[in-house]
């Protein structure tokens, strides 16, 4: 076999030595050019959630449906991911985005994809929206702010499953000092115990009540049970100069008041 000169197998060497390796843009880069040349620049949620972000900031909350009320507010609980189909079976399920937000915890948290962090985010938004409205409720004498009394009430209670009954309590300008809820119980019964009625009043030093309980069947006609127990808490209240102002029954997108239909 003839040898290769010296000089040859130098030269070689060095050719190979100065020759650079495949890189990454001989493997496709430059092919792809720069992200945003691309016709869709995120193939992931991300573009639609910040389009949906400018929406709600540019054009105010009204511009958006219920469902993309509710697909924004999961958003916040779930990073990634379409959340439109969820909040649209959500709604489905419910009825609709009120239903939602007053849905029972543990209807929420049966429901499929739903986890502790969507349902803690859908319960707060409900939590934030009562403050208001009891804090609008609160700012003036509630016998001179009765519309407000009473859509705060509805919100509340209407959408329960279960009877609730609660008193509110206010001072000697009618202003509410509290709202308690005293006793939940069945769907069609509470126990409620004038006297421990009349004993938190006294604690509060309210000098007036006012009584509220849902009728989970929407129908706000009062019971036989519901005059007897009326007349029993209005006679061990008036004993202690405790003034009771109304008793309020509220149902489904309506509400009955003892006092404006001359029953105290």
């Amino acid at each position: 076999m003839r040898e290769v000169p010296e000089p040859v197998r130098e030269a070689f060497a060095a050719g190979a030595k100065a020759a650079p390796g495949p890189t990454q843009k001989e493997h496709g880069a430059s092919d792809r050019g720069n992200v945003a040349d691309l016709p869709f620049p995120s193939t992931g949620p991300h573009g639609h959630r910040a389009r949906m972000r400018e929406k709600l900031l540019t054009r105010g909350p009204d511009a958006l449906a219920d469902y993309e009320l509710l697909e924004m507010l999961l958003f916040l609980a779930m990073p990634k991911g379409d959340t439109k189909p969820l909040a649209k079976a959500i709604i489905n399920r419910f009825g609709s985005f009120a239903k939602v937000l007053a849905a029972p915890q543990s209807d929420l948290l049966a429901t499929r994809g739903l986890g502790e962090h969507s349902v803690s985010a859908i319960k707060l938004v409900q939590a934030s929206a009562l403050r208001l409205q009891l804090a609008e409720v609160m700012e003036a004498p509630v016998l001179n702010n009765w519309d407000r009394l009473t859509n705060y009430l509805t919100a509340v209670m209407a959408r329960e499953k279960t009877e609730q009954f609660r008193v509110l309590f206010l001072d000697t300008r009618n202003r509410l000092i509290a709202d308690e809820a005293q006793a939940r119980g069945t769907v069609n019964h509470t126990p409620v115990y004038p006297r421990e009625v009349v004993k938190r009043a006294l604690e509060l030093h309210a000098t007036a009540l006012i009584l509220v309980h849902n009728h989970p069947s929407g129908d706000p006609t009062p019971s036989p049970a519901d005059r007897a127990l009326t007349q029993e808490i209005k006679l061990a209240a008036g004993v202690l100069s405790v003034t009771l102002h109304d008793h309020l029954i509220v149902g489904n997108g309506a509400y009955f008041s003892f006092r404006r239909e001359g029953l105290l």
